[in-house]
């Protein structure tokens, strides 16, 4: 941290009361996030993903 940075008055947590306790933040890197202009779009793809993950996910499961 360079010296000049003065966070002597800064306060922690200042803003987190914004985001709701089951908020889940994730950074897409820039190629993925030009594809997707807003949260919505991105819930709808990652929605689609779901049935295929949970189905590749059993078949991975060891049987008893």
């Amino acid at each position: 941290m360079r010296p000049e940075y003065d966070f002597s008055d800064a306060v922690r947590g200042k803003y987190a009361d914004r985001f709701s306790s089951d908020c889940v933040m994730v950074q897409l890197d820039p190629d993925v996030a030009a594809a997707f202009p807003d949260t919505k779009t991105v819930n709808e793809a990652l929605r689609t993903l779901i049935p295929e993950t949970e189905r590749q996910r059993k078949q991975l499961e060891p049987r008893a």
